[in-house]
């Protein structure tokens, strides 16, 4: 019996951190629209992605002991995030908001991080959080980089009332303005170590919840 609870424990944890994952990342390429704020929302946006990949990644990870398996979370990640970008192109939401796979080279060096050091879960932490933290908003860049122009986007796609972050403004410089990667990935190499010890965290809690 306990062996299925475990089972079922672990993959409905699995189910609830990636669709939660899902719904935290499904406008990732959408802060473009905030002209005024536009690489001070990246730098957010790129430290709640570390947050959600990092989490469920280290938990599937020291979950199942297998080096692979924060890939396999980063690509489910990805493939909700696409199923849902689908559902929304159905609505009539342009396909140009389509999110790359940003989260998949990040999470294959979360799986270097403990396969090299021997599954090593303190590594996994340090190494493998400063790793993802440093490399997300890079990656997030280049998804950045490939979404359409918004205002572009805005007369391609009329609507009787565009919503305030499609009506055209002046951009203004934010004091986050000039190197946004490179905040992002300073502020996500310190908390990303953070986030990975509590997906950790997270496999020691479910273990003992099912063995109380």
């Amino acid at each position: 019996v306990m062996v299925w609870l475990r089972r079922c424990t672990h993959y409905l944890f699995i189910v609830v951190v990636a669709v939660n994952s899902t719904l935290l990342t499904i406008n990732a390429g959408d802060y473009y629209f905030y002209t005024d704020w536009a690489w001070t929302s990246f730098v957010v946006f790129s430290i709640s992605q570390t947050f959600m990949l990092t989490v469920g990644a280290c938990y599937y990870l020291t979950f199942t002991g297998v080096p692979g398996t924060a890939t396999y979370y980063a690509l489910i990640m990805t493939v909700y995030t696409w199923i849902a970008k689908g559902a929304w192109f159905a609505l009539g939401y342009p396909y140009d908001f389509i999110v790359t796979p940003v989260w998949l080279p990040s999470a294959m060096l979360l799986d270097l991080a403990y396969w090299a050091t021997k599954k090593n879960k303190h590594s996994l932490i340090l190494f493998g959080g400063v790793l993802v933290g440093m490399s997300l908003p890079l990656f997030n860049m280049v998804n950045l980089i490939t979404v359409a122009d918004p205002l572009e986007t805005a007369f391609k796609y009329p609507r009787p009332t565009l919503p305030p972050y499609m009506t055209p403004i002046e951009p203004q410089v934010g004091k986050f303005y000039n190197s946004p990667v490179a905040l992002g990935a300073g502020a996500g190499a310190v908390l990303a170590c953070t986030f990975a010890a509590l997906g950790c965290k997270l496999t020691t809690w479910t273990y003992r919840w099912m063995a109380a």
